[in-house]
């Protein structure tokens, strides 16, 4: 039975998809004890890790290779081994296409591996980000084509990931888990799994519940962040008015104000894109949910309002934008991590290349990335290099950075994410006007 083998802690568990939800997940499986699989079909991460090394932020590259050591974690592009899991968790991408519609093309993929091997007993749980009714009616009826009943011979559950890229306080371990259960019996044993390695688990009442909860807490940051950002909008056109200075106004209220800060978008695989799986989900039952989508687009649309900044900046400080040089600092989508998905601040580089003469970029925590097919190195941040271009842009508000340091060796500065505390006349800040 599936419930004795996890109490005694004598599972194996698949985890399909290597990256920043399934290796930290699948390090925290190994560190309680069970032996993990893990499945990606990039070979080269694949080799990667099984050597030991990582190129996730939340997971040290020594941590895991004790465990790839000790034969408690093992990576593999061989599908067929999935037959030998006990418990198979799906984490990967759910991204949108360029109609901002679901891509569920690597889930269904998946799980249609998953179904190949499918045996008796075996738990399988999807983890990636989706729209409500996706366990149930797309993942469902690919394991049915078994012949293998759900509830009796096979359960499956839906979990949300709650993972934050470079979040030091909150991790797989001490975050609450939802879990939604397509029968009772697949909650019981999906939880009963959960409480092996996790502090808390939620079960809520199925897997529609667990899907829809993801949903509503990305797109409350999204709706909140969307609204900051349209203030900060408003301050600048108001003038005289420092939307940081009023942030921290409101933020003295005790009660019934949650403070988010205005940048220059958002970023990550999750709050650019779940308000866009809630939508067209949405569309399916002729609602239509337009105060989300009215904050994607506000949010979707702060890289241009940051790029005119810079051009009017750079145009009252006496440069002509077109003949402009430009040096964007931090290109990661948060503070202190190297993740680039849809970063914000890629956006800001694509849209201002093309409006002035020369475009660099320095972050400590990506040496490289590719735009239009093209490898971009970081130049060196020494005060040499900053006195070459007309305008130092802080894009991702980096700790390791010295701002004094940029402020002393730069021409013009705008600085999107109240980096830069004290004012000063080089500094142009968003949202003040």
């Amino acid at each position: 039975m599936l419930n004795t083998l996890i109490k005694r802690k004598k599972i194996k568990v698949g985890v399909i998809g290597l990256g920043y939800v399934g290796l930290p997940l699948t390090v925290e499986i190994a560190n309680k004890g069970a032996k993990v699989i893990g499945f990606d079909i990039n070979k080269k991460w694949v080799a990667q890790i099984n050597n030991g090394i990582s190129a996730i932020n939340d997971v040290e590259s020594s941590e895991l290779r004790k465990f790839t050591q000790n034969k408690k974690i093992k990576a593999t592009t061989d599908f067929r081994q999935l037959k030998l899991c006990d418990i198979i968790l799906i984490c990967v991408p759910t991204p949108v296409d360029e109609n901002k519609e679901p891509d569920l093309k690597p889930v269904i993929n998946s799980t249609e591996e998953i179904a190949k091997t499918l045996r008796k007993g075996q738990l399988v749980i999807l983890k990636s980000t989706t729209y409500p009714e996706t366990t149930e009616k797309v993942v469902l009826p690919i394991l049915r084509e078994s012949g293998l009943k759900v509830g009796r011979d096979f359960y499956l559950a839906f979990c949300p990931e709650r993972i934050d890229p470079g979040n030091k306080r909150f991790g797989v371990v001490n975050t609450p888990t939802v879990i939604g259960g397509v029968t009772k019996k697949c909650t019981e044993l999906a939880t009963l799994f959960y409480t092996q390695f996790v502090s808390e688990v939620y079960p809520v009442s199925s897997p529609r519940a667990a899907e829809m909860t993801k949903l509503l807490e990305n797109t409350f940051r999204n709706v909140n962040i969307a609204l900051v950002n349209e203030f900060a909008q408003l301050c600048e056109r108001m003038g005289g008015i420092d939307i940081w200075e009023v942030i921290e106004a409101a933020k003295s209220k005790p009660f019934g104000y949650m403070p988010f800060y205005p940048g220059p978008g958002v970023g990550g695989h999750c709050i650019p894109i779940d308000p866009y799986y809630l939508s067209w989900k949405a569309r399916e039952y002729d609602f239509h949910t337009v105060f989300i989508e009215l904050s994607a687009r506000i949010n979707e649309d702060m890289p241009y309002f940051v790029v005119s900044k810079i051009i009017n900046a750079l145009s009252k400080s006496g440069v002509c934008p077109s003949k402009a040089k430009v040096l964007l600092l931090g290109m990661a989508f948060k503070k202190d991590i190297s993740d680039l998905r849809d970063s914000p601040a890629i956006k800001v580089y694509k849209i201002i290349k093309p409006r002035v003469g020369l475009i660099r970029y320095n972050d400590p925590y990506v040496t490289e990335m590719l735009i239009d097919n093209k490898k971009i190195k970081s130049v060196r941040l020494t005060s040499k290099e900053l006195k070459k271009y007309d305008v130092a842009v802080i894009l991702t508000d980096h700790s390791v950075y010295s701002y004094d340091f940029v402020i002393k060796h730069s021409r013009l500065i705008v600085d999107t994410r109240n980096a830069i505390k004290k004012k000063n006349p080089k500094v142009k800040k968003l949202g003040v006007g």
